[in-house]
């Protein structure tokens, strides 16, 4: 006669048996990960910039953005402008007084830089220490302006990262960069602090044409 615990062994074998093996489901590789969008990359990217504090001016061309730019330095009382980049300052010369060099990283008021590409998904820049910018002006100014145009605009964060690995096969930049809105955080009792670790504004002066 078998004893309560093989009779409890028995039934739980059966039962076992009976249920037979369950079938792992598959990944879809093939569904797309994100969804697609109900606008236009550059409308998308101003909007997601928005949302988060930035502000994007768009304009048809480089000098356009120029005229532009004085109005937003006019308008946000805006000074101790710096730009490093050769193809920008020869814009600027003559028109606004700015700074070629950096002296003195603690009187940075405006840094004023291009950037890698613009990622409409997340209304994100992606910079790098690639350009002549460098690591500081994206961190060091209360102000970051980025001149860009819709040729460096990318519908998500991979395409930027691919054709960076495409624009620099042999080295990447020691540095790559995502900036999403003007620096914020809320660390300290939940009360939210801009430009705590870089610029508390953020504009994208924003062309149709390339430069």
């Amino acid at each position: 006669m078998s004893s309560s615990k093989e009779n409890i062994l028995n039934r739980l074998k059966e039962a076992q048996n009976k249920r037979g093996g369950k079938a792992k489901a598959r990944p879809d590789f093939e569904s797309p990960i994100y969804l697609d969008f109900e606008k236009q990359a550059t409308d998308s990217f101003k909007d997601n910039l928005e949302l988060i504090g930035g502000q994007v001016l768009q304009v048809k061309n480089l000098e356009e953005a120029l005229t532009e730019l004085k109005k937003l330095v006019q308008a946000e009382n805006l000074s101790n402008l710096i730009c490093l980049e050769p193809h920008l300052q020869k814009v600027l010369d003559g028109q606004l007084p700015f700074e070629k060099s950096l002296h003195d990283l603690k009187n940075i008021g405006v840094g004023i830089t291009s950037c890698e590409f613009l990622i409409a998904h997340l209304g994100s820049i992606l910079v790098s220490s690639a350009s002549v910018a460098g690591r500081r002006l994206h961190v060091f100014p209360e102000t970051h302006i980025v001149v860009a145009h819709t040729g460096q605009l990318v519908n998500f964060l991979d395409d930027a990262l691919e054709q960076l690995d495409a624009k620099y096969p042999d080295r990447l930049p020691s540095m790559i960069t995502n900036i999403t809105g003007p620096s914020r955080t809320a660390d300290i009792e939940k009360t939210l602090v801009m430009g705590m670790h870089g610029p508390k504004k953020l504009f994208v002066l924003l062309a149709d044409e390339p430069f």
